[in-house]
């Protein structure tokens, strides 16, 4: 991680696209890519999204505050719920269930079932999971012209 604050000064440098790749363990790769701003520690690094394109459905909530949470520093949104703790890292949470990209590095089992809340996902709100291998989170100025 390069750490909150870190990514907080460069993105106020200017305008900035945030771009997540994930690959499943079938070797599938993905991605989708927000326009995106995020607030400094006094909103709790509140982060708000809005959908530019992408090869997987979307998971993130758009347009809507997500406080950065984590186990120690409880500050999502979702009632009766501590999502960090649950599942495991800290993230952006709005509700548990759609997306972990902070969770336990966890392989599948041959027998048995995956934690799902444990591990790497990715869950659109109407889709199914997509147990994950990796994740990339990255974040690129919108005045060069793509990330490859």
């Amino acid at each position: 991680w390069l750490g909150l604050k870190n990514i907080y000064s460069i993105t106020r440098q200017g305008n900035y696209l945030l771009r997540i790749e994930l690959q499943d363990w079938r070797g599938n790769r993905r991605h989708i890519e927000y326009s995106f701003s995020l607030g400094g520690p006094s909103t709790n690094f509140t982060l708000q999204l809005s959908r530019m394109s992408g090869s997987i459905p979307n998971a993130l909530p758009e347009h809507a505050e997500l406080r950065f949470s984590t186990a120690d520093r409880a500050r999502d949104t979702a009632r009766d719920s501590n999502c960090p703790e649950n599942l495991l890292g800290g993230w952006w949470h709005n509700e548990c269930e759609e997306t972990n990209l902070n969770g336990k590095y966890v392989t599948p089992r041959s027998r048995g079932r995956l934690e799902r809340g444990k591990g790497l996902y990715w869950k659109p709100k109407k889709g199914r999971y997509y147990l994950l291998k990796s994740t990339k989170i990255m974040i690129h100025p919108t005045d060069l012209k793509s990330f490859d």
